[in-house]
């Protein structure tokens, strides 16, 4: 798949406001709520996903139970309208973008608010997505481990190191002893990805060089790795299936921390994502460098808002994800 060529962007005169959306991870039982019962738009959404994937996405949303929302092919569509929600509050308030970035799942409500991808073909394809990641590796023979206070040229070292030197012992795992560094989150905080075994060894080798923790993740699938690679193949099949139209507002991407507007483009992007890294820091680096100061993690949580600042502490940070957070927002922007 070759590289992805794009214009650097600068934003001179009224740089705006960048919109960022959460990935998985940031899902919670009664997401959403809130918008909904205030917004008659936010409830179309609602009802326009539910008739898309045949069940109540507004009752799982609100409701749970917790089992069956985590369960991936739920979580990414669910987590794709809550944050479409809190951007429909947003631009009802006449607060739009100039920029949008998205963490791993989080790039499709990036493109909706782009206008690359609609939101119905959104809903669709995240939740094909899911099923395609959950049945690629089998349930116990990948996982990924959060690596806190140590550099990336460190954890890439480490990861390297284990993937070449597989154990001479047989194991009983059948993917090959591979790890790698599935997201950049920001200075300090790393992701790795792989093969069980190795990402263990992974995890004891960087706390021998100096990590102040690494934990592994709740997490069934270990995306962003070669690993996925497979799962790539088929999920770029099901693309084809969705239009993607040129973006409408400054996108970037995650696999190469990109400004990136074609469509066909951005629809090669989203195929590496599965088995490349996610560059986040660098996404938000190149949006600052682009003249944007100001940021609002627009859906559930506020995992994005901690990891912007530590990647860049000058930044005006904000979060949308209920009516509380929405009318705060808007109170200090304005």
């Amino acid at each position: 798949m070759g590289k992805i060529h794009s214009p650097i962007h600068r934003f001179t005169n009224s740089p705006g406001i960048a919109f960022v959306f959460p990935g998985q991870g940031s899902q919670s039982v009664g997401m959403g709520k809130d918008l909904c019962d205030n917004f008659y738009e936010v409830k179309r959404l609602y009802e326009e996903a539910s008739e898309i994937l045949d069940y109540d996405v507004a009752d799982l949303s609100f409701n749970g139970p917790a089992e069956e929302l985590n369960k991936t092919f739920r979580t990414q569509p669910c987590l794709l309208v809550a944050s479409i929600a809190a951007y429909k509050a947003l631009t009802l308030k006449n607060i739009a973008p100039s920029a949008v970035a998205g963490h791993s799942l989080g790039e499709y409500s990036a493109l909706v608010a782009a206008g690359s991808i609609s939101f119905k073909d959104a809903v669709r394809i995240t939740e094909i997505r899911g099923r395609i990641m959950q049945d690629a590796v089998p349930e116990g023979k990948g996982l990924m481990a959060a690596i806190l206070g140590l550099s990336r040229d460190v954890v890439d070292e480490i990861c390297i190191e284990v993937s070449s030197n597989p154990p001479s012992v047989t194991r009983h795992s059948s993917l090959p002893h591979y790890v790698s560094v599935a997201n950049y989150n920001c200075p300090g905080q790393i992701v790795i990805s792989g093969e069980k075994a190795a990402v263990e060894e992974a995890m004891n080798l960087t706390k021998e060089r100096g990590a102040k923790r690494a934990l592994p993740l709740a997490v069934s699938v270990p995306s962003h790795c070669k690993l996925m690679e497979d799962a790539g193949r088929r999920f770029e099949d099901a693309l084809k299936e969705i239009e993607i139209k040129d973006a409408q507002v400054h996108f970037v991407n995650n696999v190469e921390a990109r400004f990136v507007s074609n469509a066909e483009d951005i629809r090669r992007s989203l195929v590496m994502q599965l088995s490349q890294s996610v560059l986040w820091e660098d996404c938000i680096k190149t949006i600052s460098s682009a003249g944007i100061s100001t940021f609002i993690e627009v859906g559930p949580g506020k995992v994005l808002s901690g990891l912007i600042k530590r990647i860049d502490s000058s930044a005006r940070i904000y979060n949308v994800e209920n009516m509380e957070s929405l009318n705060k927002t808007l109170s200090e922007i304005s």
